[in-house]
């Protein structure tokens, strides 16, 4: 079946192709899942080669499990971004026992072409977030990032997390007061000082 026809399935309906031999319906299920995931992943890891591995290792996990994929119980999505914030949390976890230096941060880049200054103060403001978000516990890093730059539902967040809905409320209730707080400084440099409220 052509990539064209393929791209309208929904994404278990692809795992089940897979499953039956159909490498398309990977290719379709890559090109659909990957970016998101590693852009979730980069931000709790924080380094570009790292988190294409841990994408890599996820999606490699789901390979192996598609022919065991039973219907109904999870999203594939769901299912996904829970494995790769527990290799995350394997890799952080690493690290803070081989106690490696954080590589220097960086903002993602721009995906479209604003004019320069445009692009320095966005570049401010993603460099602002990052390092706010950088300050926040594991626990409420993931969940807001989760909530509010990958756009998941709370119950999708929970099982993600493994927790309750009502955890992930506070986690990213509380979370957003400390971004608040922490960017609430800098309104005038980040060019915000005619807006009501921070990002």
């Amino acid at each position: 079946m052509p990539l064209d026809d393929l791209s309208d399935l929904p994404e278990e309906a692809l795992l089940a192709r897979y499953a039956a031999g159909d490498r398309m319906a990977a290719r379709v299920l890559v090109l659909r899942l990957s970016p998101r995931l590693l852009s979730y992943v980069y931000r709790l890891l924080r380094d570009r080669a790292e988190a294409e591995d841990v994408v890599q290792e996820a999606l490699l996990r789901l390979w192996r499990m598609a022919p065991a994929w039973r219907p109904g119980e999870a999203r594939v999505t769901t299912w996904l971004y829970r494995v790769a914030t527990n290799l995350v949390t394997d890799r952080q976890r690493a690290r803070q026992r081989r106690r490696v230096a954080a590589l220097e941060d960086a903002p993602e880049p721009a995906d479209s072409a604003p004019g320069a200054v445009a692009q320095l103060i966005e570049a401010d403001r993603m460099a602002a977030l990052e390092a706010a978000l950088a300050c926040l516990p594991e626990r409420q890093r993931q969940a807001v990032i989760l909530r509010h730059l990958e756009g998941l539902s709370n119950p999708e967040i929970a099982t993600i997390l493994e927790i309750g809905v009502e955890a992930v409320e506070s986690l990213t209730a509380r979370g957003k007061r400390a971004l608040a707080a922490a960017l609430a400084g800098q309104r005038a440099e980040l060019g915000y000082e005619d807006e009501e409220a921070l990002p």
